[in-house]
């Protein structure tokens, strides 16, 4: 699938969990639509590799090497770009973890690690970032959610918990930004088949019984999910805000 062109000449886009898969695609799709960028991530070689993509794309482009895991490492991310960027008009809420295991096997450290980076950095960088967007008048956020945050999926206790959190706090950011001229949408995708989400579903034999639930009968390529941050951060649907845009091929559109 080619990415749709829109053009965010003049705008400034940060993009967390921008290193690896979903983010590090739509980190690079504003960089491609004319967008200074900035990154979040916790591998510094990475971050360094993606922003020399960014740059030969002809627009400017700042990291932050941070563990959003932690509150301070989340704020001092937050306030970097603060600094670095006279304007933020975009920030995509992207980075996320899991670790499957069930739930009376739950390792307390993980729920608290997949809570953290999963919704509460999304509270913190958005209330920093929020307050600079709220002072200039104008901004945009996106939540990247998932399908776990629409029904329960074995060993997915603490993911989907943080997930069915993190469209809630996107439906009260919409109530509290809204009339600050803030738009807040989350996306929720059902399998994405980056590089990792390859490698977890290339077995026919555990994929193809999930592919068979999925009215469309696949899985969704990144450029999908790139492009519907695009469409939503985009001045071509003004009025689309508090949503949840669900994309699974039609999973939730089956009761069985």
């Amino acid at each position: 699938m080619k990415q749709v062109r829109y053009d965010f000449s003049g705008k400034v886009a940060i993009v967390t969990g921008a290193t690896k898969g979903i983010g590090r695609e739509i980190a690079l799709a504003f960089a491609k639509a004319g967008a200074d960028v900035g990154l979040v991530g916790r591998n510094e070689a990475e971050l360094v590799q993606v922003r020399d993509r960014a740059v030969s794309c002809g627009v400017r482009c700042e990291f932050k090497k941070a563990d959003l895991s932690l509150a301070e490492e989340c704020e001092q991310a937050a306030e970097y770009f603060c600094r670095v960027f006279p304007v933020i008009d975009i920030l995509v809420n992207n980075a996320g973890i899991s670790f499957p295991e069930r739930l009376e096997s739950l390792d307390i450290e993980h729920w608290n690690t997949t809570l953290n980076v999963n919704l509460r950095a999304p509270a913190i960088l958005s209330k920093i970032l929020g307050k600079r967007m709220i002072q200039q008048g104008h901004g945009n956020i996106i939540n990247i959610s998932s399908n776990a945050s629409l029904a329960g999926i074995e060993e997915h206790a603490a993911y989907c918990a943080s997930k069915f959190g993190l469209n809630g706090l996107t439906k009260v950011m919409a109530v509290e930004f809204g009339p600050h001229n803030i738009r807040v949408n989350g996306i929720a995708p059902t399998v994405v088949l980056t590089p990792m989400g390859t490698q977890v579903w290339g077995d026919p034999d555990k994929a193809d019984p999930v592919k068979a639930k999925i009215p469309l009968g696949r899985f969704i390529d990144p450029d999908e999910v790139t492009n519907a941050a695009l469409f939503l951060a985009s001045d071509a649907v003004p009025m689309i805000h508090g949503e949840i845009l669900v994309i699974d091929g039609g999973v939730n559109a089956k009761l069985y």
